[in-house]
């Protein structure tokens, strides 16, 4: 991980995420999804379910991109055995 990312994420510790349409808590996997599937460097962010209904998919769908991206090992997503 660069420095400026290590730097970004420990700025962003105990500030929590809300989604930009609904304004629900985000949990860590919903912002990776974000990240992952509309900009890398966002700072504002769509929940599961705003997200799959700006895409006009099921929340099934994206839960299930969300299961794979983790299998590929992208570092977006909680990794099973680790805290947010």
């Amino acid at each position: 991980m660069s420095d400026e990312i290590a730097a970004q994420e420990s700025d962003a510790v105990g500030r929590e995420k809300r989604c930009r349409n609904c304004g629900r808590t985000l949990t860590r996997d919903e912002v990776g999804l974000y990240k992952k599937l509309f900009n890398r460097a966002a700072d504002s962010f769509l929940c599961i379910s705003c997200s799959a209904e700006y895409f006009g998919v099921g929340t099934r769908l994206l839960e299930e991109k969300i299961r794979q991206f983790k299998e590929m090992g992208c570092t977006l997503f909680e990794q099973q055995g680790t805290s947010p």
